[in-house]
Formats: structure tokens, sequence, C-alpha cells
């Protein structure tokens, strides 16, 4: 199945970021990310071309994160640090790390669309993952870019 083997190169680390948007921790973004591409391997001959392939994949993801979320939710755990581990082939700069610290303290759906937004998918396709429309996701994007810049300048980054 070479197809999936393509879908897999092109997407996965696109896929793991946006994971990584969602739960800020990088072994569970990780497991996020193979069960996404679990699914896509699974469900990719009911694929049937109505939206982009990416756009799909994306959906994929989130349901996915979001479902990681709400399991994280019953379990209340107090702060826990991010530990980046010693693994020298990822090493998260101060600043990403912040970013993605930022992110996911965003309500669920800005948590979505900036996700979105930050691995270049177009607001068309957004909107349609998110169920929002064009016009409101631009807005909030907007907003969400305003609230970031914020907590950097806040952050005096």
């Amino acid at each position: 199945m070479m197809e999936f083997e393509n879908i897999y190169k092109t997407y996965w680390n696109r896929i793991f970021r946006l994971c990584m948007g969602f739960v800020n921790d990088y072994d569970i973004a990780q497991d996020l990310a193979q069960e996404t591409f679990i699914i896509v391997w699974q469900k990719l001959n009911t694929f049937r071309n109505e939206s982009g392939i990416g756009t799909w994949i994306f959906r994929i993801a989130s349901n996915n994160c979001l479902r990681q979320i709400e399991k994280e939710k019953r379990f209340l755990k107090s702060e826990l640090p991010l530990h980046i581990t010693e693994e020298k082939q990822y090493s998260i700069e101060p600043q990403i790390q912040f970013l993605y610290k930022c992110i996911a303290e965003l309500p669920e759906t800005e948590r979505i669309i900036i996700s979105l937004e930050l691995e270049d998918v177009k607001q068309a396709e957004i909107a349609k993952i998110v169920g929002l429309s064009e016009a409101n996701v631009r807005v909030k994007i907007h907003r969400i870019k305003d609230k970031l810049t914020q907590k950097f300048q806040d952050h005096g980054k």
C-alpha cells in the first residue's frame, strides 16, 4: 500500500506538531500521532475525496486529541513541569516550548484552529474541520494571535 507510506511521510511531522500543540507533552503527542495514522491506515479505503486528504487526516488527529483532553480532564493532574528528556533528536527551543505552553492554555476550539493555522492548513479547510464559517475562523485566528502575542510580551520574549 504505497499510498499510505506517502501519506505517512508527507503528514507525520505536521500531525505530530498538531498533537504537540494540543497536549504539550512529547510522549503523548507521539502516541496520538501514531494512533491517528493507525486510524488513517484502517479507514483509507473509506476516504471519498470529498475534502482534501490533509483535511481528513487533520480532522482525525483533532478528534483524537480532543478525546485525549477529555480523558485527562477526568484525572485532575497537578501542573506537571514539561520535562523534555535527554533525547537529542528532539530538543525544543525555549520559545517554541513557551508557544506550546500558551497554546495548551487556550480553549479547545481555539487550540485546534491555531494549531491547524500554524500547519498552514487553508482557512477554508480549518472552517470545515471545526464546523465554523470561514469569516468566523479568520476573526478567531486574528484574536488568538493577539492573545498569544500578548502572552509573549508579558513573558518578555
